[in-house]
């Protein structure tokens, strides 16, 4: 079918982000129905939600993978993507934020910030992204709006300015004061379809009046043009007052707030216009640049239709129907079916099969994309996350995404020779579809090996290779996703491979220098050779050799990271060097290399945040205590809660969930997310069976 051409500056990429369980999924519900894309609201209770499509999603009630769904409202189109709020599932958000123009962060009116809502909004802060809060769920018990904009403040360092304040809390909400008009908004209707304007109580009135002159003095701090407007004491007017939220929230220094109840259908109407109104279009966000792939040179590309094709895959889906299905946002220029396009990555030109407009799990056949849109691709083979797509005679590289490493692992064993026969394409797939989830195999036992970022995200993968590839598997113990790395400097560690058979022979010889770096710097290698000792063309084997020996440490297999390795020496013979030959040495010299610099286990530290009654406080923090936790700071919450923010080992967490239970009757809570990785005691290495 054709597609129905909506101006550049009419498109919004939005997503919705926030804490585990802020209402996300049900808001994304309410924008589909109130922009006449469904006919009934979906709920996450029931599982009838579109966007929580899979099984599990709808089984367990929460988001595990990105949902794309395109919807209309007031002649524009927005590309939404609902988010997962599990810290598992980060990637998801990452992949999203890199495509996305703007986001509305929701946040639960009786909690405020919580640990995942301060991630995503790190992660949007990392792309500059321009945000919407929504502060949801005000018919709750022990909502206060107030504080949860006063958290915004303190805790995330924004600058939000509160468009609207609610009408009435907990039970007693029944809508919103909207300040930029001075109007109460209240919906009647159980569905909430329809919007009624009125006077402003006389009890509120004096107060909005206050709230809408502190509000206009916030938006004026932050726009010349109207704080020039506002000095000469005009009479601001709605249109004026849009106009400078606009400015400022596109160039991120304010952040519009706005309330309501989703699942009581009340206040999504007006998120829905301040998304048209204030997150920015393609055009609002802008050119961006790549790289040629083969030229020393920048490509600019203009969200123009008619300019050369950019596009990045942020996502990829094995579709058991379909094939494989590539999520892509188009930068510049048009995509049409049939034609060829270029994946500089691999260099092969492709033809573009099936276009297709999403709408989570369904799909609508279209004939072309244009510059700024997200839509799918059916029948590209070879591609993956974070690939370029471009016109075959104009090659560019956009900026690709990274992930965070796993950090955590379980051995699996097929359960029938059928199951192992299908295991490895099974693992295939979704390693290809999810980039934070690794199979390798052990080359010792033969056992393999799966990685990720948390026990959750693990389940998740192991029931999807039970239900999507019909792989039934038996699991061992989780466990932690060490790192290695050496803790004293090692000079002139030497490899040298030298093979005499017939012929030539392979020699390679290769000296180097090893220096522990500071945590999070990763493996650096540096070229110091001099005179020629190693011929140039050898270099790249030689960098490729000390990356393939870093994947598998000495001290138990894991991959070795913080150090810097530095190339100091070498030689090479006239007919005996090749490639493969200084490969191996170096592999060689980086092994020595470790076995001489005391080699130390690198272990994942979370930042956890656990929520106890205040009855249980001391309990809960003698249990941390016993887990090796630092304790930071204990925050009052309301409902006479305390939260208890501490970092924590991972390997010390298993389990925990069980404890707080118990130690609090069923009322606590944490969640966490992975900060670094630090040095693992002498006496825990000890205690895993290894002589540091």
């Amino acid at each position: 079918m054709p597609a129905k051409t909506i101006p550049i500056q009419q498109l919004r990429n939005i997503g919705l982000i926030a804490h585990i369980d802020a209402g996300k999924t049900t808001t994304t519900e309410r924008f589909l129905y109130y922009a006449g894309r469904t006919h009934q609201l979906g709920s996450v209770d029931s599982g009838t939600t579109v966007t929580d499509w899979m099984d599990q999603e709808r089984e367990r009630g929460i988001t595990i993978v990105d949902a794309a769904v395109t919807a209309f409202w007031n002649e524009y189109q927005i590309n939404l993507i609902d988010t997962p709020g599990h810290i598992d599932f980060t990637a998801e958000v990452q992949r999203a934020l890199r495509v996305l123009d703007g986001a509305v962060v929701v946040f639960d009116a009786s909690q405020g910030v919580e640990p995942q809502s301060e991630t995503v909004w790190r992660q949007a802060d990392r792309y500059r992204v321009p945000r919407l809060c929504f502060i949801n769920k005000m018919d709750r018990l022990g909502a206060d709006f107030q504080h949860a904009v006063d958290t915004i403040h303190e805790r995330l360092g924004a600058n939000p300015v509160t468009l609207q304040v609610p009408l009435g809390i907990e039970s007693e909400f029944e809508g919103v004061i909207d300040l930029i008009t001075l109007r109460a908004i209240r919906w009647r209707d159980e569905l909430g379809a329809d919007r009624e304007f009125d006077e402003i109580p006389d009890s509120h009135i004096e107060s909005a009046r206050s709230q809408r002159a502190a509000m206009i003095e916030r938006i004026a701090e932050q726009d010349d043009e109207m704080l020039t407007f506002w000095l000469e004491g005009g009479e601001v007017t709605g249109e004026q007052l849009k106009a400078a939220i606009r400015r400022a929230t596109l160039s991120n220094s304010i952040v519009p707030v706005l309330c309501g109840s989703s699942l009581r259908n009340k206040g999504v109407q007006p998120l829905l216009d301040a998304v048209v109104d204030y997150l920015p279009s393609p055009l609002d966000v802008g050119e961006v640049t790549g790289n040629h792939p083969e030229q020393d040179k920048t490509v600019i590309c203009p969200p123009d239709a008619d300019a050369h094709l950019s596009a990045l895959i942020f996502k990829t889906v094995t579709d058991p129907y379909a094939g494989r299905l590539c999520y892509v946002r188009i930068y510049a220029g048009t995509l049409k079916t049939g034609a060829g396009i270029l994946n500089p990555r691999h260099g092969r030109p492709q033809r573009v099969g099936r276009l297709e407009r999403m709408y989570a799990e369904h799909r609508e056949d279209i004939d072309q994309i244009q510059a700024g849109d997200i839509a799918a691709l059916l029948g590209l083979k070879a591609a993956r996350t974070g690939d370029t797509l471009c016109d075959p005679h104009h090659p560019l590289l956009l900026e690709s995404i990274d992930f965070p490493d796993p950090v955590i692992r379980i051995t699996v064993t097929p359960m029938t020779a059928q199951d192992n026969e299908k295991i490895s394409e099974a693992l295939h797939h979704l390693a290809e579809d999810d980039p934070t989830f690794r199979a390798d195999t052990d080359e010792d036992t033969g056992e393999t090996i799966l990685s990720g970022m948390g026990e959750l995200h693990l389940e998740v993968l192991l029931e999807r290779l039970k239900r999507e590839q019909g792989v039934n598997v038996r699991t061992g113990k989780p466990k932690v996703a060490y790192k290695e790395t050496i803790s004293r400097k090692v000079k002139n560690a030497e490899g040298r491979f030298i093979r005499q058979t017939g012929g030539h022979g392979q020699y390679g010889h290769v000296i180097l220098d090893l220096v522990p770096t500071e945590p999070g710097e990763g493996l650096l290698i540096e070229n110091r050779i001099s005179a020629g000792a190693i011929p140039k063309e050898f270099i790249p084997a030689v960098e490729a050799g000390i990356r393939e020996a870093a994947n598998s440490g000495i001290i138990d297999g894991y991959p070795v990271t913080d150090i810097q390795v530095t190339l100091v020496d070498g030689s090479s013979h006239t007919t005996d060097s090749n490639p493969l030959a200084f490969k191996i040495a170096a592999g060689m010299a980086l092994r020595a290399g470790l076995e001489q610099g005391k080699g130390v286990f690198l272990e994942p530290v979370v930042r956890c945040e656990v929520i106890t009654p205040e009855e249980n406080l001391g309990d809960v923090l003698g249990q941390l205590t016993g887990r090796r936790a630092e304790i930071e700071e204990v925050i009052d919450r309301p409902g006479q809660m305390k939260a208890i923010r501490n970092q924590v080992p991972l390997s010390e967490m298993f389990g925990y969930a069980t404890q707080l239970r118990s130690a609090t009757h069923g009322r606590g809570t944490f969640t966490m997310e992975l900060d670094h990785f630090a040095p693992v005691p002498v006496e825990i290495m000890q205690r895993l069976g290894f002589n540091p």
